[in-house]
């Protein structure tokens, strides 16, 4: 009997929506026992959120501050698993904070270290620094990452923009006026993701997943947009400095840090709607002399690889 143990955190159910339809094949299996955990914190996220709410997880999402979390159950603790999947949300360039926080957590050492561990990532289309956030932490705790997955939201940058919030802020997912479409990953892309549990569990039941993300990448797993990494690496240079300056002002809910919150929203709106196209631009006529580092890096992404940051 293999053991899998899947290891994720939702706030709309769309995370467990997609992590269910992508290990139907193991689930299927006779030979195969999966085992779930919904990451809780001690005080969950409100959905749908207010602005406030959401504006003021900013700072500690950034900067990948924990928070408590209900323990995991001891049935879980004790078992010995042939695989870990885990699956999580990117908030503001970050993993989301429960995720954050389990991967820091005695836990996640438990269960993680010296695993062969499979990430599948649920967002709006900007993963690869989140990404990368979460291989130096599985790094650190020794984990064996062996194949990831992003299923992301594929419409234009400004359209998935407003349907998120509408969806964020409504615990809607329905087509906002009636006119844009359907915010989140598209039905079709939660449909087809059964067609990545068939070489996982091949790779599970030979206990080899040395050619795994090659397998993984050959069926869509993973789809890098350059102009967005360009624009995930000046952003997290930029949000920095803001969820430093936030943080300096107290912890979630001070009162001190309301003012510098809301001239976040504002620059926000500003980054989205002004910035962000100017990047793109600059990026499309910038990047033709840099094109063979751009082939390099993006190689990198699509893959499991580690390196550590000079």
């Amino acid at each position: 009997m293999k053991r899998v143990l899947v290891i994720y955190y939702t706030q709309t159910g769309q995370q467990r929506e997609i992590l269910d339809r992508l290990l139907s094949p193991l689930a299927a299996d006779p030979g195969v026992e999966l085992t779930y955990h919904r990451i809780t914190p001690a005080v969950d996220y409100p959905f749908p959120w207010d602005g406030h709410t959401f504006f003021d997880a900013f700072p500690e999402s950034f900067l990948q501050l924990p928070c408590e979390l209900a323990p995991v159950d001891d049935a879980i603790l004790q078992q010995d698993y042939d695989l870990v999947v885990l699956g999580y949300q990117v908030w503001y360039l970050s993993p989301s904070i429960p995720f954050n926080s389990f991967l820091k957590s005695e836990a996640a050492d438990r269960l993680l270290r010296g695993k062969p561990v499979i990430t599948v990532i649920n967002c709006r289309n900007m993963w690869v620094m989140a990404q990368e956030k979460v291989k130096r932490l599985l790094h650190a705790i020794g984990a064996n990452h062996v194949g990831n997955i992003a299923r992301v939201d594929r419409h234009l940058n400004h359209v998935s923009v407003i349907t998120i919030v509408h969806w964020m802020m409504t615990g809607r997912k329905d087509a906002y006026l009636g006119l844009f479409p359907k915010p989140g990953v598209s039905d079709k892309d939660i449909a087809e993701s059964n067609k990545f549990g068939i070489p996982i569990l091949a790779h599970l039941k030979r206990n080899d997943y040395s050619s795994l993300q090659v397998e993984l990448l050959e069926l869509g797993a993973v789809m890098i947009r350059p102009v967005l990494v360009f624009t995930d690496k000046r952003a997290n240079t930029l949000f920095a400095k803001w969820a430093k300056l936030i943080r300096s002002k107290g912890s979630p809910g001070a009162k001190a840090r309301r003012p510098w919150l809301k001239a976040f929203n504002y620059y926000l709106l500003f980054a989205i709607w002004v910035l962000a196209p100017i990047v793109s631009l600059l990026f499309l006529i910038l990047h033709l002399p840099f094109l063979s580092f751009i082939k390099k890096e993006t190689r990198y992404y699509k893959s499991v690889h580690f390196k550590m940051p000079r």
